[in-house]
């Protein structure tokens, strides 16, 4: 089947988060995406060698997403086939105390991924436009400001510069920068949360502190509109999934991330003629043997 997720999904141009839908609604069915996602689970393992072969070049794959989105479910069935010591999964909690003694880009820097390694980030730097907009209160316990009155039009827009420019100097120096929201719906998310109660070996899952922040739904929608208007950037793009089909959204993602590869033009280490001719010389002496 031909498909060019990256040209249905790329926020190009005005994002409205209205009018993207959060239902799949082509002509794939689940049988069928499952089926190539397990075709496509093995490009990318391939790829992925000639990421690390390779050596000159990373790739930082972030996921942003409300509760019950499924970033989790998304990260273990599109990475699942890959060499571990390819790739780094990198989940960002509440700031401890120590990160908020640096700015609040310090501790996702010590996350990035080295040349030839694969970086995935369970959420990332955008908390502190997503969440921190949200609830304005939590940027106190960085120290440098005294009252929420601070974070005026001029604090975001330089929160949002500063993303800019770290995702910019990032890929000016071999990192290659996907992000992708998984744009699902409030209804399905109610359900998954439901699920989380109904079914034990989910309860785990469930926090009760998801209630308060899926009351806020609305207004997340609003902030992830706008970080996604001021930092979709040829050099680091938003990708906007539809995710109330999770089977879907990680099709779409795993194409997307390979896509991507394909085009960072990699090349696996050329021997020179002497490293040849120590092969060779190798070769007969196990032969030898």
């Amino acid at each position: 089947m031909d498909t060019n997720f990256s040209d249905d999904f790329e926020v190009k141009g005005k994002f409205s988060i209205k009018k993207n839908s959060t239902k799949y609604e082509g002509k794939l069915t689940k049988e069928e995406g499952v089926a190539l996602l397990i075709k496509e689970k093995e490009k990318l393992r391939e790829l992925q060698e000639k990421l690390y072969a390779d050596g000159s070049q990373s790739l930082l794959v972030i996921l942003q997403a409300m509760d019950a989105a499924g970033k989790d479910s998304l990260i273990e069935h599109v990475f699942g086939g890959v060499n571990p010591q390819g790739c780094n999964v990198t989940s960002f909690k509440t700031p401890s105390s120590k990160e908020y003694t640096h700015d609040f880009l310090w501790r996702h820097y010590l996350a990035l991924p080295q040349k030839g390694m694969i970086g995935i980030f369970n959420r990332s730097h955008y908390e502190s436009v997503l969440v921190c907009k949200v609830h304005p209160e939590y940027n106190l316990n960085e120290k440098t400001w005294s009252s929420v009155k601070d974070f005026d039009n001029t604090f975001w827009e330089n929160r949002y510069e500063s993303i800019r420019n770290f995702e910019k100097h990032l890929s000016q120096n071999g990192t290659t920068i996907i992000k992708i929201f998984l744009n699902v719906s409030k209804d399905e998310q109610k359900k998954r949360l439901l699920d989380r109660i109904n079914e034990q070996d989910k309860n785990w899952k469930f926090s009760a502190a998801d209630l308060p922040e899926r009351a806020l739904f609305d207004k997340y929608m609003e902030v992830y509109e706008t970080a996604v208007n001021e930092t979709s950037k040829d050099y680091a793009p938003w990708y906007v999934l539809p995710a109330d089909n999770k089977w879907f959204a990680r099709l779409a993602a795993i194409q997307i991330i390979i896509e991507t590869l394909e085009k960072m033009n990699l090349k696996y280490p050329q021997l020179s003629d002497k490293e040849k001719q120590g092969l060779a010389d190798a070769k007969k002496t196990l032969e030898n043997e």
